[in-house]
């Protein structure tokens, strides 16, 4: 009993509510440079596809990553939200390596097969967050099944996983079904509904908000 209340008094520490609203920023940016391009006649540009998608994909990983900088220039106790943000900025430039090794290797970046493009924009800085929570997790129990536990009992981790799992398939059909990113817009539309990445931030702010506290 007393080490649930423990960890209830843990997750009230952790802000993921700040996370949360570097989303939209990202989403916003992405669309508004996308029709910037556009209507300078750069709707194939790659370098174009690059930024709109680093925004609509990752623009809340750089800021996230800011506030995981924050917290540690405050000197803020360790928190899951900290290890998250980090987790999502050295995750982000993944992306960049698959995008540009792809072209390189003759992929046709419009068509069916290069569906995971957009994923690793919209998911890899997912990933890194996931596995930084676990390392976090790993460090505050000193065991990999005292990891493990906490991982499978925890909502924004579950969230997180179940994301990751999700937006592969999503876009595969969306591909098969004849979507093609033939312009910037497009580009931002795909990978801002790729970019599932506010879940689990909400998850974890929902449970600041709504959790009830032990008596």
């Amino acid at each position: 009993m007393e080490e649930e209340k423990k960890e209830r008094e843990e997750e009230s520490e952790e802000e993921f509510g700040e996370l949360l609203k570097y989303t939209a920023s990202g989403f916003i940016g992405g669309l508004v440079v996308a029709a910037v391009f556009d209507s300078m006649g750069f709707q194939r540009s790659p370098v174009g596809q690059w930024v709109v998608r680093t925004l609509a994909g990752e623009g809340e990983s750089i800021l996230e990553g800011f506030y995981a900088l924050r917290q540690r220039i405050r000197g803020s106790i360790g928190s899951m939200a900290e290890a998250y943000g980090w987790g999502k900025l050295f995750g982000m430039m993944v992306p960049w390596i698959i995008d540009w090794g792809s072209r390189l290797a003759g992929v046709n970046v419009y068509g069916v097969e290069s569906f995971y493009i957009p994923f690793f924009y919209a998911m890899s800085d997912q990933i890194g967050a996931n596995v930084s929570g676990y390392i976090f997790l790993h460090k505050k129990t000193g065991s990999f099944s005292g990891a493990m536990t906490r991982y499978l009992r925890h909502p924004v981790m579950l969230t997180s996983l179940l994301v990751i799992f999700a937006v592969p398939a999503g876009l595969l059909i969306a591909r098969l079904l004849g979507f093609s990113p033939t312009t910037q817009i497009l580009t931002a539309l795909e990978t801002i509904a790729a970019n599932l990445c506010w879940m689990p931030p909400l998850v974890g702010w929902l449970m600041e908000r709504y959790q009830p506290e032990e008596e």
